[in-house]
């Protein structure tokens, strides 16, 4: 047997990519899954910032890039967080990644020691516990409910902190809630953590293009947290680019050299071709932007309607991002037809997997172990007919 590091076994493996996987082994059999586990546009990238990557390949943007970035993406990320945010960050305080996850990997290796103490609102990304844990850090949850929109107020955010806590890490759009911090809310919390200086901040803003509530509010607007908070985004859900792996963090200088030196050590820059594409991405035109948050949103109705029709499925109306979360609290404790006990929110995805043939994710993997997340990143058409399926399945549960 070969001797793995102990590090390997302590890096959980995400329950969203598990999940996606077994239903494609599922579908491979020839079963009509419908699959809302994954957490991915189903658009394909726009066609002129395909076109824009064939341009740059003919320019011979084909070499190794700056490991922070190609000057034109350095740039054209500045302007965009001075036009679209007001945010004021130079090219050199920015750095650009392979996709947001290693932003965030790079930026938590840079910020916590063994010992340290991050407070993350739940339900948070299924990834970030186990990149505070792979850094030495504890990842303390502080839990919210369906009842408060899954936010975490300034009350509770204050309660959490300790002499230990050296991070706050929340996204927000929120994955897998789908809830949107209000600039109100963000103020609140702004007025907590200026009473603690030692406190950095990571604001994962990966869904700021898919918000149904209007502009996009980021706490790095207040400038009393300008040095020592760090925003994180990319292209993948706003542009649907999953697969050119483009992310970048923006904050103060020393972070950014200090993840510069941490990714010149694992992978060295992004990919150049990637880079020029996302210029056009961010300096070109935005309708498609648009289109896609029109449809996402359309999408969120009719199939919120339809989980609303299930009874004893509470479940908000999110203002951004492409998820529901409901909470499925009263189905837990039930039997499936043939007897078997449905005791956890993994157990009750497992169900809707083997028989109502709809992938989902269970809130568990969120650090909120009463609901389950499914993604409208699917047809209408699909959506439906996966609402019907889950109610016939949810019906179906004895006692």
């Amino acid at each position: 047997m070969i001797p793995l590091s102990n590090r390997v076994d302590d890096i959980v493996e995400s329950q969203t990519l598990a999940m996606t996987k077994r239903s494609r082994e599922l579908k491979s059999t020839g079963v009509d899954v419908i699959n809302l586990s994954i957490g991915e546009p189903d658009f394909d990238t726009p066609a002129h910032i395909c076109a824009a990557a064939s341009a740059a390949m003919a320019k011979g943007y084909t070499h190794y890039p700056p490991v922070a970035g190609l000057p034109e993406m350095r740039t054209a990320i500045a302007n965009k967080l001075q036009q679209e945010n007001g945010l004021s960050y130079k090219a050199e305080n920015i750095i650009v990644s392979n996709g947001a996850k290693h932003s965030l990997l790079n930026a938590i290796l840079a910020l916590v020691n063994p010992g340290d103490e991050v407070l993350i609102p739940a339900p948070f990304w299924v990834s970030y516990p186990s990149m505070i844990q792979y850094a030495g850090g504890i990842p303390v949850s502080i839990p919210t409910s369906v009842e408060e929109d899954f936010k975490v107020s300034a009350v509770k955010l204050e309660a959490a902190i300790t002499p230990k806590t050296k991070l706050l890490l929340f996204s927000s759009p929120c994955n897998p809630s789908g809830s949107v911090m209000s600039k109100d809310e963000l103020k609140a919390w702004r007025d907590v953590l200026v009473k603690y200086p030692n406190i950095f901040i990571l604001s994962d803003e990966i869904y700021e293009k898919i918000n149904y509530a209007g502009s996009h509010n980021s706490l790095a607007e207040y400038i009393e947290l300008q040095d020592r908070i760090a925003v994180i985004n990319g292209l993948s859900k706003g542009y649907a680019m999953t697969g050119w792996r483009m992310g970048y963090l923006a904050g103060p200088t020393a972070l950014v050299s200090a993840c510069d030196k941490i990714q010149g050590l694992m992978t060295s820059g992004a990919s150049s071709v990637s880079q020029m594409a996302s210029v056009e991405a961010l300096e070109g035109p935005q309708d498609s932007v648009a289109q896609m948050k029109a449809v996402f949103e359309k999408r969120r109705n009719a199939f919120h309607a339809a989980l609303s029709e299930i009874p004893n499925l509470p479940c908000n109306l999110p203002d951004g991002a492409f998820y529901l979360f409901p909470d499925v609290s009263y189905y837990l404790g039930k039997s499936t037809p043939d007897g078997q006990l449905i005791s956890t929110a993994d157990d009750l995805c497992l169900y809707l997997l083997d028989k109502g043939h709809v992938s989902a994710v269970s809130g568990e993997a969120f650090g909120h172990p009463s609901c389950i997340r499914f993604s409208y990143a699917a047809s209408e058409e699909q959506l439906m007919k996966a609402g019907h399926r889950i109610a016939e399945a949810l019906r179906n549960l004895k006692d």
